[in-house]
């Protein structure tokens, strides 16, 4: 069944790359995504694939049923872009000024597409039932893989995989892990309010700057002085605003930044301990202070038995040259909350443009080897085929004895 699955995906591989380069060239923002879920869902009508839209917002699910019973298995992709402008000098460029797919999730949508048309082809022969979940909004929180959910996404679901095509690692990589792969996600905001005044007379004044200066030296003590070493965290200020002519004291200024952790008490303990510094050095300024964290997307947490199915597939693929343990990642993902919800496991292939300078996602020079979309879909297929494959080993097994 593999063999029919990988010859099918192979003969539609220039399709991937046509959608591909089509969704790249008309790429939507995060919660505006209406062509695209618009194309996404008109693809599954075309093929006669069972599909519904407007899930949770702009998501949509296309369901595939086999004629042979067994467990339901979900494979998702995200297709939301990011506000860069593409500076990218190919055919596929981003069409739309200020929007483009700088992080993947074109060939991620391309790679699901084609998969559940193969696998649509072998309904006949297949087990149990396998879930598309194509996923709006995965790169602005609160994301949509919770209001999905929420609106029955992951229904009557036992497992679920996905995959991020992986621009810093060369194409015939898979990268898995179980438990943590990839961390929490949070975002902090704190606004110093002191006494503003002329430049040349600082003692009549309370200066803001001076202030939040100094917030910013001590807030890099709490990963290395409160957090436990064996503990992952980082703590940074992204932006650092105060507004006022070359001559004025500022009165205001405000700190914006992100936390990212693996362990929730750790996590928690790093929102008090922001506070605590913030409160300390705003009593001897003798300025007052608003402080906001607000939670994003939780760790990554993949599922030991699931991960091991995935990486006996990854091994037995032509393609896949190299299949390694990969350290956590800081990076955040929305993939979390299906894993809260059902077992599964998400890693990374490998999708490093060949000679070309390495850009990495989020970048305007962004872009993947397109290859990468044809071992992501023979991964997660394998994966899901192989989940009816071991229950149905588990089952022959307990007969015989």
């Amino acid at each position: 069944m593999l063999e029919q699955l990988f010859s099918s995906l192979e003969k539609y591989y220039d399709e991937m790359v046509s959608i591909r380069r089509y969704l790249h060239q008309h790429p939507e923002l995060s919660f505006k995504e209406e062509k695209t879920a618009l194309y996404i869902k008109n693809y599954y009508e075309n093929l006669g694939i069972d599909v519904r839209a407007n899930v949770g917002g702009n998501g949509v699910v296309a369901t595939i049923k086999g004629q042979k019973p067994g467990k339901t298995v979900a494979l998702r992709a995200d297709f939301d872009a990011l506000p860069i402008q593409d500076e990218k000098d190919v055919p596929y460029k981003s069409l739309v000024p200020g929007v483009m797919h700088a992080c993947g999730h074109d060939g991620h949508t391309a790679t699901l597409l084609v998969l559940a048309k193969a696998l649509h082809e072998m309904k006949n022969d297949l087990h149990g039932t396998y879930v598309m979940i194509h996923q709006h909004a995965e790169e602005y929180a609160p994301g949509g893989a919770i209001s999905m959910i929420e609106d029955g996404c992951l229904d009557g679901v036992d497992v679920i995989f996905g995959t991020h095509l992986w621009a810093s690692e060369p194409v015939g990589k898979i990268q898995y892990r179980v438990g943590p792969i990839m961390a929490a996600a949070d975002r902090f905001e704190i606004t110093i309010q002191g006494k503003g005044g002329h430049g040349a007379q600082p003692h009549r004044t309370k200066d803001a700057i001076v202030t939040a200066s100094s917030l910013v030296g001590q807030l890099q003590q709490i990963v290395s002085r409160k957090v436990n070493p064996i503990d992952s965290a980082v703590v940074t200020v992204g932006s650092f605003v105060a507004e006022n002519a070359f001559n004025v004291i500022a009165d205001k200024a405000k700190l914006t930044g992100t936390v990212r952790t693996f362990n929730e008490e750790v996590r928690s303990s790093i929102e008090q301990e922001i506070e605590r510094i913030v409160k300390g050095i705003c009593y001897t300024s003798d300025s007052s202070y608003s402080y906001e964290f607000e939670r994003g997307y939780p760790a990554v947490v993949n599922h030991e038995e699931e991960t091991d199915y995935l990486v006996n597939c990854a091994r037995n693929i032509a393609e896949v040259t190299a299949v390694e343990e990969t350290e956590p990642q800081m990076g955040g993902e929305d993939f979390a909350y299906y894993l809260q919800h059902v077992k599964g496991s998400f890693f990374f292939t490998g999708a490093k443009p060949d000679g070309n300078e390495n850009y990495p996602h989020h970048h305007p020079m962004f872009d993947i080897d397109e290859k990468s979309m044809l071992i992501a879909a023979k991964t997660l297929g394998c994966a899901a085929l192989n989940v009816h494959n071991q229950e149905n080993a588990l089952e022959t097994e307990s007969a015989q004895v």
